[in-house]
């Protein structure tokens, strides 16, 4: 244990016992483990993370030069900590006790490179060098034009400085550049969101929503985020972090005046490579050849304009033609610069990299050639192998033989193991053949067979993990061959790597003349987006989809679009704007006669009702549904509308109504093999057994739930579960389970920043720790559980806090104080139509006999 630990350990402990707070409030407060924070008092945890020591201060009410000299007591430790050597690019991460989530996602570096020396030395330079001591993030601007090596660079500059950032690394390429498909703000914030640990259900869809969230998480720590090929300073502003321990380089071939002006962002210019440095470049691709013709070699790299990316295919071209001389090639391809000059005269120096890739593309066999222009057409950022043959045509085999042929040609890159990718000037290229070369009908049959695939494989994935949402759809075409999703792994696995694929050839598909696939691939993955959790993506997927459907004036397809959406808004929180797509979707049924699907949007459009406390509303809307579905003999869906009638009713305090209709339901999901509605089902069955005082057969149904929810990777269930488990178990008085099983709730709440569920968990503990005399704890508990809340967002855990402290302070013999705090609960308790309300009502009549005369 160093000595500035230990002081650091000395002084947490000591401004702790002088706020007058327990080790477990102090925790509490914080939103930190009890281990955890023991831990940093005996100097037992080596590098306290920033972001603790701010919860901390901002805990124990530090402030002006106490917080400064607390954070000091960390701050000299850290920066000695950081301050090894900017060439150590495999530095040992820190080692925190936050349990926080450390991406890594910097792509390998660039094999043989070389030069760059000045370029790097600058971005390696201290970035804050102005001596102003700013509090802002920095930001590195990496500008130049296509093929000049940013991306190279950047990821160089990026392994060297990766020890620098232990808190993690963020990269994402924007593809500012393509002519289709440049990534949106909001769409790479939900990426970096789900890198940092939070999970899908938890991503705002909205973007200034997503970037606040990425700002608060980013808040202390040192993390260096790359943003490759921005093409808008719009499209980097909200991506750029507020915490000064954070660093930002851009790269973008456009100057971002904005960026430097606005944002103070360092700029740099990147240039042509410098000809010996072009030259070094071809002697480390190439070898002896160079030294043996070094005229021709200057020559040659002075015809690739001294770009490194023409560099790089004309080697590959030497490479493989190992008889012909460097004069030779350079005359060749002079010849060949020469034909493009004349369409293009202006001296720039693209001209120069185009005349490159026509002289490989030229050097290609025929079905090579057609095998370039197809791939570049497909959708997606990258492809897998079985999307590649689809996209070529002429069966697998022969397509794996032709993209060898282009891998080797350095027209086609291997991103990660199995997955090729085009550098966007070279689909750019190729799209500009196609164009020239192929007729239409070839172009569109192509696309066709890649989307066939993408549909084909998703509804085999989707099968697999959820067969019955995908029973009743019409078979799709299995011409096309595909990776094997036979194994719930193996699905899982293809969806999550497919994931952005599926969403964009969802919107090519939707506004270029294929809306059925739209329809039908957002119909399919319905349940994967919402199960995963992936709300961003959802409605983008579910946009695209009813804007097909609108194209095909298909009123049932643009319903279930609109329902799909009011789900994805419903696990938001957004009840209004979820009513609006739910009452749509039932209006567009009822005028197509679509009794399915006018059912699905009533049952969710009351159990909107039902969270808004409007009961008897939410039940007729509910029995709506529940009779359409048996119209359409929907076994499934009449189980769903079952188990919300059931929650109905347990909310109403109606204990043998909800039982007997979860129980309905749970028997149809049994029937019909869907166990992934089982889990909820035993949930309230858990929660009416608790209502009626049967504690060992509610433990029993949340332990049944809980192993469904882990079965099914839905760490919301879970969650929820174990915090029902602890509570089950409190009211048994098995409290050593309650208090491991709640705060492993409140641990996971934490980390899936479900700010609701681990107000649920702590007040769960607030009461625990009442029942086992420790009002001091409870207190803490349930503080915190009002902190994380709001009377307008979270009424019903807000109403619980205040509950329980109430109690707390009826404990402690300070009568005003709870009835106070009951009279709160009491007015959330009644604007929720809740049975609790009554309770407070009793404990508020009783405290008033000992209230003192006014």
């Amino acid at each position: 244990m160093t000595d500035e630990v230990s002081a650091f350990g000395s002084r947490l402990s000591a401004c702790r016992q002088s706020a007058g707070l327990s080790q477990e409030e102090l925790a509490a407060r914080a939103g930190l483990s009890i281990r955890a924070l023991s831990n940093l008092e005996r100097g037992r945890t080596r590098w306290p993370h920033p972001d603790s020591v701010h919860r901390l201060a901002d805990a124990l009410g530090l402030c002006g030069k106490a917080r400064q000299e607390f954070a000091a007591a960390a701050d000299r430790r850290l920066i000695s900590h950081w301050s090894g050597s900017l060439t150590a690019p495999h530095s040992r991460p820190l080692l925190v006790d936050s349990g926080r989530t450390v991406p890594r996602q910097l792509p390998g570096s660039v094999r043989h490179f070389v030069g760059r020396k000045r370029e790097l030395m600058a971005l390696l330079r201290p970035r804050d060098d102005t001596g102003t001591g700013s509090a802002a993030a920095q930001i590195l601007a990496l500008v130049g034009m296509a093929g000049v090596g940013k991306t190279a660079l950047a990821v160089r500059w990026a392994h060297i400085v990766a020890g620098e950032f232990p808190d993690g690394q963020l990269y994402v390429n924007l593809r500012g550049y393509d002519s289709e498909q440049p990534m949106a703000a909001g769409d790479a914030l939900a990426g970096f969101l789900r890198a940092l640990g939070v999970p899908g259900p938890d991503v705002p869809s909205d973007t200034d929503e997503c970037a606040a969230m990425y700002r608060s998480l980013l808040a202390g720590r040192r993390i260096l985020v790359l943003l490759d090929n921005a093409r808008r300073v719009e499209q980097v502003r909200p991506l750029l972090p507020g915490s000064p321990g954070c660093v930002t380089l851009v790269t973008s071939r456009d100057a971002l005046a904005g960026l430097v002006a606005r944002d103070g962002a360092v700029r740099l210019d990147l240039s042509l490579l410098p000809p010996a440095e072009a030259t070094e470049l071809l002697r480390a691709l190439i070898g002896d050849r160079v030294d043996a013709c070094p005229d021709a070699a200057e020559a040659l790299a002075a015809r690739c304009a001294w770009l490194p990316l023409a560099l790089r295919l004309a080697a590959e071209l030497a490479a493989a033609r190992p008889a012909a001389s460097l004069r030779e090639l350079d005359t060749e391809l002079a010849d060949q610069g020469q034909r493009l000059d004349r369409l293009d005269a202006d001296g720039d120096p693209r001209t120069a990299i185009r005349a490159v890739f026509s002289w490989s593309y030229r050097h290609l066999e025929p079905d090579a050639a057609r095998a370039f222009r197809m791939l570049s057409l497909a959708t997606g950022t990258d492809v897998d192998r079985f999307a590649a043959a689809a996209v070529i045509g002429g069966g697998s085999e022969r397509a794996s033989q032709l993209v060898d042929q282009l891998r080797r040609a350095h027209l086609l890159q291997a991103t990660v193991p199995g997955r090729l990718s085009m550098h966007d000037l070279l689909r750019a290229y190729g799209k500009e053949l196609t164009a020239a070369c192929d007729a239409a009908a070839e172009r569109r049959s192509a696309l066709t067979r890649l989307f066939d695939y993408y549909l084909q494989t998703t509804a085999a994935a989707m099968h697999t993990l959820f067969p019955i949402d995908v029973s009743g759809q019409p078979p799709v075409s299995t011409a096309a061959a595909s990776p094997p999703t036979d194994h719930p792994a193996a699905a899982r696995a293809w969806l999550d790597a497919e994931r952005e694929n599926l969403v964009l050839a969802t919107a090519h598909a939707a506004a270029h003349g294929w809306p059925c696939h739209a329809i039908r691939l957002a119909s399919c993955l319905f349940r994967y987006f919402d199960v995963g959790g992936h709300l961003a993506q959802a409605v983008t997927l579910h946009s695209h989809a009813r804007g097909a459907a609108r194209q095909l004036s298909d009123r049932a397809a643009e319903a279930a679009a609109l329902t799909s959406l009011g789900v994805v808004s419903l696990r938001q929180g957004r009840l209004r704007r979820a009513a609006c797509h739910f009452r749509q979707a039932v209006r567009l049924c009822e005028e197509a006669g679509d009794r399915g699907g006018e059912a699905r949007a009533l049952v969710d459009l009351g159990l909107v009702e039902l969270r808004r406390g409007r009961y008897q509303q939410g039940r007729r809307i509910i029995e709506l549904g529940a009779v359409a579905y048996r119209d359409v003999g929907d076994r499934s869906g009449e189980a769903r509308a079952l188990a919300n009638l059931g929650i109905l009713e347990r909310h109403l305090g109606r204990c043998s109504q909800a039982s007997q209709c979860l129980l309905q339901a749970l028997a149809i999901c049994r029937a019909t093999g869907d166990r992934l509605s089982q889990a909820p089902v035993l949930t309230n069955l858990g929660l009416v057994d608790l209502q009626r005082g049967q504690y060992e057969q509610a433990v029993g149904r949340h332990r049944a739930a809980l192993a469904l929810f882990r079965e099914a990777g839905n760490r919301n269930g879970e969650a929820h579960s174990l915090s029902n488990l602890g509570i089950a178990e409190l009211r048994w008085r098995r409290y050593r389970d309650a208090k491991e099983h709640l705060r492993d709730a409140s641990a996971l709440f934490r980390e899936t920043s479900d700010t609701a569920g681990q107000a649920e968990a702590l007040n769960g503990l607030g009461q625990l720790f009442l029942a086992t005399g420790e009002p001091g704890q409870a207190r803490a508990q349930h503080t915190a559980a009002l902190e994380l809340t709001s009377p307008k967002a979270d009424k019903y855990e807000h109403a619980r806090a205040h509950e329980g402290l109430g109690h707390c302070y009826q404990a402690s013999e300070d009568p005003g104080r709870a009835v106070r705090h009951w009279q709160q609960a009491l007015a959330l308790y009644v604007e929720l139509g809740a049975r609790e309300a009554g309770n407070v009502r009793a404990q508020l009549a009783a405290a008033g006999n000992r209230l003192p005369a006014c």
